[in-house]
């Protein structure tokens, strides 16, 4: 026996067993739940959507109430170099949230207090375990309503989405989660729990960690705390529609060019032939029959010019079978499809959804790109999207019999992130890095930006537990 064998077995005996990592853990945290169950365990290690990458059991899943939890599973975590990967509603696309083995899976879904929703300041103070939809509800009751939309909004919270940055329907005209973030408080991992932000519109002092720390995916701090902007609600009749073109890449011109007519619509969402097909199948309607690209649009006022406007440019674009609702539940109905978009298109087998966004001049470009590569590769890539800002979700199918995500299907992904860099966008518009993608940070960022990103993580997480192997690892 040499000295490595001996080393090695000496430190077997002298480790610490998971029995007492777990009681300590118990130990630190005074209200939330810990959950060991093998089970739980094993049905909890992924994220809802998009591939699974989670890599072995966690040790424990820990439903946090308070403050005092997180800060406890952290002193946990910190003392025996567990990872701590954080988790609210488990909607990520990218792998997020993903299990990593012998970690603890931090959720915050617990934390779910709407603390404050302020008309005169126009603000809401949320804990990050609230959900999106239950938000906007809450806010309407004022008068007011929270702009952030993703297609996950009755689903995910707001806390995830200010940790990913989501996008979503009415992005276009409100932008995404970070221009509705004014404030946060977030644990570090030493356990500080910090406030960033103020609840005023307008702040100029010191650096701006509350959009460092918005998109950052739980990698610098776990979010506890969250203050929006709201809108007041538009006065007048909101206007929702359908228009149906021969395809994307002319649905794409249409939008471009609605974007610069200043009619403002807050919703342009293109759906492609294959997409609508699936949703008829899923929903018992027969939108296919129309033509091949679906148009979903909203204008938040009844304005004559603007409505006017928007009419001209769909008919001279190619547009079809326009239909227009003033009537709230009819327009419910249409948003629906739109959200229903990522069960009908995984109904059909084992699926990534990509999240591409490039500038809206090249948008045609990059639709007609797509369904080349679908063509060249043999591949179902259903395409929708975020049109009126650019932002693309191909969602590439196979079938459930395969082990593994195939070579054709790895293929697709590479040509169709490298296309959107060289068109001067992004491979993650809205959905995050998370495990995923994290190995093309330097492809998109560049070596001297991609070691700027390393030196902040070391700054907040130098023990590197915070979600490790996302976003930046």
């Amino acid at each position: 026996m040499n000295k490595v064998e001996v080393f090695v077995i000496m430190n077997r005996f002298i480790a610490y067993s998971n029995d007492e990592i777990i009681r300590d853990l118990k130990n630190n945290v005074p209200t939330g739940k810990v959950n060991t169950n093998q089970d739980f365990l094993q049905q909890a290690e992924n994220d809802q959507y998009g591939v699974k990458l989670a890599d072995g059991l966690p040790l424990a899943l820990i439903e946090a109430k308070t403050v005092k939890d997180i800060q406890g599973v952290l002193k946990t975590a910190r003392k025996f170099h567990i990872p701590v990967v954080p988790r609210t509603t488990a909607t990520s696309t990218v792998s997020g949230s993903d299990a990593i083995a012998n970690s603890f899976i931090l959720s915050t879904a617990k934390m779910n207090h709407i603390k404050e929703i302020n008309r005169a300041d126009q603000v809401a103070v949320v804990e990050p375990g609230v959900i999106n939809q239950d938000l906007d509800d809450e806010a309407r009751k004022f008068g007011l309503f929270y702009a952030p939309d993703p297609g996950s909004k009755k689903i995910s919270s707001v806390g995830g989405n200010a940790s990913t940055n989501a996008g979503g329907m009415s992005t276009v005209r409100y932008g995404a989660t970070k221009d509705s973030v004014l404030g946060l408080k977030v644990v570090l991992a030493d356990g500080r729990e910090i406030k960033v932000g103020t609840r005023t519109l307008k702040q100029a002092f010191g650096y701006n960690l509350t959009q460092l720390f918005v998109g950052s995916e739980g990698t610098l701090g776990i979010i506890t705390e969250v203050t929006v902007r709201l809108f007041p609600i538009p006065l007048g009749d909101s206007i929702t529609g359908l228009a149906f073109f021969k395809d994307m890449k002319t649905l794409s011109t249409a939008v471009t060019e609605i974007r610069g007519s200043g009619a403002y619509p807050s919703m342009l969402e293109a759906l492609d032939a294959d997409t609508v097909k699936a949703l008829d199948k899923y929903e018992g309607t027969h939108y296919s029959d129309n033509a091949g690209a679906m148009l979903i649009l909203r204008l938040d006022s009844s304005n004559d010019d603007m409505l006017n406007t928007t009419k001209e440019i769909l008919a001279k674009r190619g547009g079809q079978n326009l239909h227009l609702t003033t009537d709230p539940k009819e327009a419910a109905q249409i948003t629906k499809l739109r959200q229903d978009m990522l069960p009908a298109v995984f109904a059909n087998g084992q699926h990534v959804m990509e999240d591409m966004a490039v500038p809206l001049s090249k948008l045609a470009e990059m639709m007609d790109y797509i369904k080349k590569v679908a063509d060249q590769l043999h591949l179902e890539i259903y395409t929708a999207g975020h049109a009126g800002d650019g932002n693309v979700h191909p969602t590439i199918i196979w079938s459930k019999d395969i082990d593994g995500i195939p070579d054709e299907v790895q293929k697709a992904l590479q040509l169709m992130f490298r296309k959107a860099l060289k068109l001067g966008g992004t491979i993650s518009g809205e959905h995050a890095v998370g495990m995923l993608k994290n190995q093309w940070n330097n492809e998109e960022l560049g070596d001297d930006v991609d070691m700027i990103q390393h030196q902040i993580k070391a700054l907040f997480d130098p023990m590197n537990i915070l979600n490790p192997k996302r976003k930046i690892n």
